[in-house]
Parts: structure tokens; sequence; C-alpha cells
């Protein structure tokens, strides 16, 4: 009876070090350890001159010359960097009853994949400078260089990165329209109404571009260029994926990007992620800056004339921008 036991135990020893063990035809063993991930550099500079194109375009409000320009311009970026581009037009309705003729230009990398990943941002700029100090220039739309045109910037460089490489993954980058139409500061409406903001992603959340659209988790960057930026965790984020925040958070400060990816709360902020994670069921998270010594939250030249390209920074870009490819190639 012992010596049936001895033997037993001596197969399960073998066994396992044969399970753990690969070897190749010359007997060698071979290491079974991970391979690092090889993740492209972001190029913040190409970033910028994404950003800097839509910019020069001029504001780029719904129903208007620089807008439908901005939406050719998107869509052929995307095109030529190897993404499935569909056009989703839609007509929505402004909080003053305005029709907007609308566009939610989708980028699709593997389609046929069913796992996938969502990177978005709202490409649209503000047709109000409701924060402008001079009440001259309030009714004024703005060129949105940070609020819009950064997050953009940031995904096109990562959609230019894409074309080169197969992930595990497919990946999905949605530019959504109309976000920044919500009901001014400055103007006194008769009746305040509930969601005149992100219109394109309550849209699209009601009506994705593929039926029964799936993610495992969606990403949304807003102003995500200005210089010095601080990203707090934003606390929609945190309550709809915080293992997603988590994630995020802690790529970003294993590369070094500690000083802009801050490990504490956010405000609580009705974003385009609110719409894709309640209308779909997709946890989505929001990297928006957040500035706690400012009275809007969100910097000093939110919703008026300076933002501009003085307000984007490539190192700003660049942590943004390499972060989210750290996650999404470590998938």
């Amino acid at each position: 009876m012992m010596i049936k036991i001895y033997t037993l135990l001596a197969l399960v020893v073998m066994a396992g070090c044969n399970m753990n063990t690969a070897r190749t035809n010359s007997g060698e063993p071979v290491s079974k350890k991970k391979v690092a991930v090889h993740v492209p550099t972001f190029n913040a500079d190409s970033a910028y001159v994404f950003v800097k194109d839509q910019v020069d375009f001029g504001p780029r409000v719904p129903n208007t010359e620089f807008h439908a320009k901005c939406a050719d311009y998107l869509s052929s970026k995307l095109e030529a960097f190897g993404a499935n581009v569909i056009v989703q037009e839609a007509q929505v309705k402004a909080y003053d009853n305005t029709i907007l003729n609308a566009k939610n230009i989708i980028g699709q990398y593997q389609p046929e994949l069913k796992n996938r990943i969502m990177l978005c941002a709202h490409w649209d700029s503000r047709p109000f400078a409701d924060h402008c100090e001079d009440p001259a220039k309030r009714n004024d739309p703005i060129l949105g260089a940070n609020d819009g045109a950064s997050g953009v910037g940031v995904l096109l460089e990562v959609a230019r990165l894409l074309q080169d490489d197969t992930l595990d993954v497919g990946v999905d980058i949605i530019f959504f329209d109309a976000e920044d139409y919500g009901t001014p500061d400055h103007i006194q409406v008769k009746e305040y109404k509930q969601d005149t903001w992100c219109l394109g992603s309550q849209y699209w959340g009601k009506n994705p571009h593929v039926p029964n659209y799936y993610a495992k988790y969606g990403i949304l960057l807003d102003m995500v260029g200005a210089p010095n930026a601080t990203f707090y965790q934003e606390l929609h984020s945190k309550q709809f994926a915080p293992r997603i925040v988590k994630k995020v958070w802690n790529a970003a400060n294993d590369l070094g990007y500690g000083n802009h990816f801050v490990y504490d709360n956010g405000g609580m902020i009705t974003d385009d992620h609110v719409y894709v994670t309640n209308l779909t069921g997709i946890p989505c998270i929001d990297i928006i800056q957040y500035d706690p010594g400012t009275s809007s939250s969100f910097g000093s030249y939110w919703h008026t004339h300076m933002d501009n390209m003085e307000m984007i920074d490539k190192n700003t870009l660049k942590a943004v921008g390499q972060t989210v490819l750290q996650v999404i190639y470590n998938e």
C-alpha cells in the first residue's frame, strides 16, 4: 500500500512538471513567461495637427458650412487610416426646438470581431460663448480647440496607428455630434428641458450603428489637450465602470503621467458616456479635464473664445493618447 502511494505521488509530481515546462525538439525547456506587448508610440505632433485641422475649419456648429466640411474631413481621415466608416445621419431637436442635422461618424476596426472596445469623443463645437466675459461676444460660436477638437485629434492619431496593427479585439472610434448645443447659461429660456446636451450620443444610444451593438467598455475623451490639464476620476465613471477607471489610471501612472491622471474624485459630469451607458448598457468612462480651482471646474477657457489653439499642449495630448494605447493594446 505504501509503495502504491509513493508511486502515485511521483506520477503527480512528474505530470505537474510536464504541464509547467514546455520543451524544444532538443529537449531544452522553454520559458512560459508572458511576452511584453508592443505598444506603438503616440505621436503628439501628429495629434496636434489633427486638432488644428479641425479648428482651421472654424466653429463646427451643426447646420453650418464649417460643420459639413469638417464632417467630410473626419470621414476621409478614418477611411485613409483603414477604418470601415459609417456616417450616421440624424435630425435631432435642440433646446430651442431648432432641428439640427447631425452626423455621428464611426470608424470600425476588425468589425467581424465580437470582442470590442469603443473609443469616443464629440466633434462639434459650442454655438455660444456663454461664459465669455464680454457680453457682446456671448452669442458668437467658439472654435472649441480643447472642448471637442482635442479628443478627436487624439483618436485620429490612435486610428492612424491602428491601421498598421491587428489587435485581439475590435475597436470602434465614434465621433459624436451635437454634444455641445445644450441650453446656454446667458439666455433666459422659457422652459428648461432635460437632456438638451449630448444629442448625438442620445440618438446613437437608441439607434446603434450595428443592431445589438456590444463593446466590453467605452472610453470617452473630452477636453484632453489643455496645458497641465488634470484628469480626476469622474464620479459617473466610477459608478458605471470602476474596474475600467482603475485600469486607465493605473496605466497612466505606470507610464509616468501621474501629474495628469489624479487618483482623486472629480465631478459628476453629464457627458456622452452617461447616455452610452444608460441607453446601451455598455460601461463607459470619461477622461475629462477637472480643474477644482475654477468656478466651472473645467478651466477658465471653457465656453469662451479663449478655447483656441493656445489651449492645446502636446504634452497633454501625449499623456492621454499614450495611456489609451497602453490600455487597448494590453487587452
